[in-house]
């Protein structure tokens, strides 16, 4: 009966813990980058106390159960029935309720990244050998990816030759780039801020080089930059037309 109830109990830490973990903080956006990290830190701690406990464990044993000399023939302590099943299905108990754990939150998470906020700013990213291309709704292009501190953003992705690999290293969120395919992420930059973005797959000799700047700015300063970005990229816009217009000499 006590291991039953020693059972109860962890099963129910583990249930109570899942949601605690996925509710990413009353209604917030949540950040997957902070996600990010306290799933990875999990991990490792899980890992260093697993580890750690069989190391203790394993050198115990080994001291305990050493030969004297080396005529000497070991034997095994005799379990009851009720300590082989209790070695037995205890730990494995433990750890699969550890993983199960683990791979929820992981599966929570996902759903995260995939998930894109609804008033996320959307920015259409253009891949080619060895540069990143950035164009924003209203026609403004940039080779750096300009954005608002304290406002989500999606990037829908494409490549004009190869597969590359979009990766923000400060946000904790990489996605393949693909020719014919639209690919998309999206991230939180919180406060202002520049980092960069960086090719992590590769693509040619000049792999390495495939690098961005990548700038959060207050939104007033956003909003004025895309403005003008946008009335310059206008005129350029038009003089694409076609130089036969109706009505125009050949």
């Amino acid at each position: 009966m006590r291991y039953v109830s020693a059972l109860r109990i962890l099963g129910a830490v583990a249930l109570t813990a899942v949601p605690a973990f996925a509710s990413g903080g009353g209604g917030e956006i949540a950040d997957p980058a902070h996600g990010w990290d306290v799933l990875w830190e999990h991990v490792l701690l899980d890992l260093f106390i697993i580890g750690g406990l069989f190391a203790v464990v394993a050198a115990y044993w080994l001291f305990k159960y050493r030969a004297d000399s080396p005529t000497e023939v070991g034997t095994g302590p005799t379990l009851t029935r009720a300590q082989m099943f209790g070695w037995t299905l205890i730990p494995a108990f433990i750890f699969m309720a550890d993983d199960f754990y683990l791979a929820a939150n992981g599966w929570t998470l996902w759903n995260t990244y995939r998930t894109v906020p609804k008033d996320a700013l959307e920015v259409k990213v253009t891949a080619s050998m060895w540069s990143w291309s950035f164009e924003y709704d209203n026609g403004a292009t940039s080779d750096v990816l300009k954005v608002p501190a304290g406002r989500p953003v999606v990037l829908r992705m494409t490549s004009e030759d190869v597969v590359h690999s979009f990766f923000l290293p400060k946000h904790r969120v990489k996605e393949d780039v693909m020719p014919g395919r639209v690919t998309y992420l999206w991230f939180y930059p919180k406060e202002a801020g520049k980092t960069y973005v960086t090719c992590t797959e590769f693509c040619g000799a000049q792999h390495a080089e495939m690098n961005a700047d990548v700038e959060a700015i207050p939104a007033e300063e956003f909003n004025t930059w895309l403005a003008s970005a946008g009335a310059k990229a206008a005129p350029a816009a038009a003089g694409e037309q076609p130089a036969t217009a109706p009505g125009s000499a050949l």
